[in-house]
Parts: structure tokens; C-alpha cells; sequence
């Protein structure tokens, strides 16, 4: 693309689209959520668009020259004030005979505008290094103005509301979270599970992951503390039942196994703090193209992404990350789960509520599902813990579940809790040898749909 072609939206159609806001109140209307001031280079023209976007948001129609005099007598510039004057004089006495052309050019005016953008912002990224993120503007920039979908509209679209399979989703190991899920985490949604360190959080991933690759799934585990490698034994360890410290003693196994699952599972390590969810983005974007489009989206963890604002408090970059984050997840159209960390009073709790989490309360009021997973020392001796629900967009929340939790190979039971049991030696042995050692068969995904078509809370 030539700097000629990037110039062809100059002076004169910016004018044009001026005068088209503040005498067409329908063309207003049609383009107001994709226009930005930003977009126009003029700044007496940015002063311009504001006012009259300003305006629409609040009285819902254009604002009349009058009421724009009265706002430029508050501008302390006189200089902008002069040239505000000049350009509104210019834009209420333009023709309207282009009008035709500039509502067809419009979107392409603010894709090239954005393009502009994204190169001059590009320039620091560049000496940085960050492709990743050049492309993830670049893109955006190509999307720009791209949106014409009005929304769903109530009276129409019952049909569409109603729908079989229009809300599709990836289920869990665990029939308890399916249940309170109606089928398990949806496309577009984003799941989080709390627990302290060390208490199998970053399994409960390998186990979702797994589980999801031997139904047939497509499934992108990021990590961004463990190893490529060491995740890659775990994940040996959940479809071998072997302990991951063990597995290396029986690779022949692991060798038969892996070939007869029937998804895909790639693994992508980036270093902390390098990361950003851009880049995440970016990565699945690649990875679609060559040819896995994942079904499911696994990062480990999101707290160890970057932001891309930088100086800020650490809580605000945090609810960035985290909202990004569920941006994403909407915007590709795929579950994400991750795991977080809980405060040091968390990680004493039996049963770790919402209020416990670490860095940030508005981790679990972003995200559609949150549950937490707490292990005290007493608990990983026995080998069990509690699932707690603090969060669900989809049913009940509130409620514990007993875990039999066995870290070697990233098989959990989920039981009904009851404070008052007692959980043997015998119950977790039988529960490694039996849990999860059957293989999923292809009808499965259809058992399992109508199960949870016919579930009602």
C-alpha cells in the first residue's frame, strides 16, 4: 500500500463527512458506534465530531449550529475557537450532492484512518521487536468500521434464541461443573479456577485439556510458568495414568496412546511478563491459518501476561488483562479457562470464597464461571481438597464439592461435599487405578449432548 493511496481521505472528503454529521441526522445514526475523532487530522474538525457525538449520545439527534456556538464560547483557545468557526462554516454550506459517495466510502475511510494509526504506533513496537503485536494492530486496523450487525433483534430472533446448538460447548471432566454449566464452558466464554500454590490448579488445566483432546477437540494449552516439555508429560501422565515422574520409564506406552486420540493438542510456552493478550491472540490467529483452529483455549495463567498499559497500578493492569481477556474469548468465539492465584488468607480457608482472591476482587465478576479449588497441607497428604462454585452465569453457584485430587497424573473425583466424611486411603487408590482409565469413544460427545440438552436447574 502506497503513502498515496493512505492520503486518499484528505481535507476535502473529511469536509465532506463533517457536513453529512450535522445535516443528516440518519447518516449519524447509521455510523455513529464505528466513527472516532481520532480519525480526522484537522484538530478543529476532532473538536467538531466530539461535540456532535457528545451530543447524539445524550439527546439522540444532531446538534443544531446554535448549540455548537454556545459550546465553542467555553473553548479557552481562541485560536481552535477561530478555526472551529471557520470549518463549520465551511461544512453547513458544503453540497450534499457527494453525500451518496461518502456514506458508500465511510467504512473505508475509517479502516484507512485506522491503518494510518497502527503504522505510526508500529514504530516502537518495531525497535521492540513485538511482531506479534504490529500484527494484532494491523488486523484490527483492517477490521475497522467492519461491524454492521444491529444486534439481536427480540421480535425477530426467537428462533434464533431458541436454537439447538446455538450455544456450543466443551465440557469438563467433571458431570458436577457440566451440570451447573448446561453442557460445560460455551464458546465465548471465560472460566476461572482459584486455588493457593501448589494445590493443583495448573492440572485441573491438563485435565480439562485432556479430557477435551480425547473427545475429538482441538485444544491450545499456554503456558507461561512450566516448561513446553514438563506440560507435555503431564498431559502423558493424564492419558497413560502413569504418575508424570514415572513416565519417562514408559514411553512405549505413551507412544501407543497418543496416536488414538482424536483432537489436537499444541503447546505454546512464552516467558512471563513477555506476553501480552495480543499476543495470545495473535498466536491462535496463526495457528487457525496453518490449520488447527482451536476448540478450546487454555493459558496458565493469565495474571503472568503483560499489559499493554504499562505504569499503572498493578490492579488496574490486572482487571485490563483479565477483560481483555474475556474480549477475546468472545471475539474468537472459543472458551478460555485459566487459573488464579488466592490471597494468603485464602490459602488457610477450607473453603476459598470470592473475596479471596489475589490482585484483584473483579477477576471473578469478569469471568462466566469461577470456582475455586482449595488444598491445605492436611488436604494434599490425603489427597483431597474442595471445589467451591463462587461464580455461575449458568445455574447455581454457592456450592462444594469434595475432591479425591491425585497430582501425579491430573485425575480428579468430584463428589458431593460433606464435611463429615471420612476419605480413606482405599477410596484414592481405587480411584487412580479406575478414574479416567477408559477410552472416549466418538459417540460420546452425542451421549453427552443429550444428557445435557435434557438437564434442567
Amino acid at each position: 500500500m502506497t503513502l498515496q493511496k493512505l492520503n486518499q481521505y484528505g481535507h476535502e472528503f473529511q469536509i465532506k463527512v463533517l457536513s453529512s454529521l450535522l445535516t443528516h441526522k440518519e447518516f449519524l445514526t447509521n455510523i455513529h458506534d464505528i466513527i472516532d475523532e481520532e480519525y480526522f487530522e484537522n484538530q478543529a474538525h476532532r473538536w467538531a465530531i466530539k461535540e456532535i457525538l457528545r451530543y447524539y449520545d445524550k439527546y439522540h439527534t444532531t446538534p443544531s449550529l446554535d448549540i455548537l456556538k454556545v459550546e465553542l464560547q467555553k473553548v479557552e483557545n481562541d485560536v481552535l475557537q477561530v478555526s472551529v468557526k471557520e470549518q463549520l462554516k465551511t461544512a453547513y454550506v458544503a453540497s450534499d450532492e457527494d453525500l451518496e459517495y461518502i456514506q458508500e466510502e465511510f467504512t473505508n475511510f475509517c479502516r484507512n484512518q485506522q491503518l494510518k494509526k497502527a503504522l505510526m504506533s508500529s514504530v516502537d513496537m518495531l525497535k521492540a521487536g513485538d511482531f506479534d503485536g504490529i500484527r494484532f494492530l494491523i488486523d484490527g486496523a483492517l477490521k475497522a468500521g467492519s461491524d454492521k450487525n444491529l444486534g439481536h433483534e427480540y421480535e425477530k430472533d426467537i428462533e434464533e434464541r431458541y436454537r439447538v446448538d446455538n450455544r456450543r460447548t466443551i465440557p469438563t471432566p467433571w458431570n458436577k461443573f457440566n451440570e451447573l454449566l448446561q453442557g460445560g464452558l460455551g464458546n465465548g466464554d471465560f472460566g476461572l479456577v482459584f486455588g493457593n500454590p501448589g494445590g493443583g490448579k495448573s492440572w485441573c488445566l491438563v485435565a480439562m485439556g485432556g479430557y477435551a483432546v480425547k473427545l475429538g477437540y482441538n485444544v491450545l494449552h499456554y503456558t507461561l510458568e512450566l516448561g513446553e516439555d514438563y506440560v507435555g508429560r503431564r498431559y502423558d501422565a493424564f492419558f497413560s495414568n502413569i504418575p508424570v515422574g514415572e513416565t519417562k520409564h514408559h514411553k512405549e506406552k505413551i507412544e501407543e496412546i497418543v496416536p488414538q486420540l482424536e483432537g489436537k493438542l499444541v503447546i505454546k510456552e512464552f516467558p512471563t511478563g513477555k506476553a501480552t493478550v495480543s499476543t495470545i491472540e495473535s498466536h491462535i490467529k496463526k495457528s487457525t491459518d496453518l490449520g488447527t483452529k482451536p476448540d478450546l483455549v487454555l493459558i496458565d495463567y493469565v495474571d503472568l501476561l503483560s499489559s499493554k498499559r504499562r505504569n499503572r497500578e498493578r490492579k488496574d493492569e490486572i482487571d485490563d488483562i483479565y477483560t481483555s481477556t474475556k474480549g477475546l474469548a468472545r471475539e474468537l468465539d472459543v472458551p478460555i479457562w485459566s487459573v488464579s492465584q488466592v490471597n494468603r488468607a485464602g490459602a488457610r480457608d477450607e473453603i476459598i470464597e470470592g473475596d479471596k482472591a489475589a490482585g484483584s476482587y473483579d477477576k471473578m465478576m469478569i469471568a462466566d464461571f469461577a470456582a475455586s479449588l482449595s488444598r491445605r497441607k492436611e488436604d494434599k497428604v490425603k489427597n483431597t481438597g474442595r471445589f467451591h462454585i463462587m461464580k455461575n452465569r449458568y445455574g447455581m453457584d454457592g456450592l462444594t464439592y469434595s475432591v479425591i485430587a491425585d497430582t501425579s497424573t491430573g485425575h480428579f473425583e468430584v463428589n458431593q461435599y460433606n464435611p463429615d466424611a471420612e476419605i480413606d486411603d482405599t477410596m484414592v487408590s481405587s480411584h487412580r487405578s479406575n478414574s479416567y482409565d477408559v477410552d472416549v469413544d466418538r459417540g460420546e460427545k452425542s451421549k453427552m449432548w443429550q444428557k445435557f440438552n435434557q438437564f434442567n436447574l
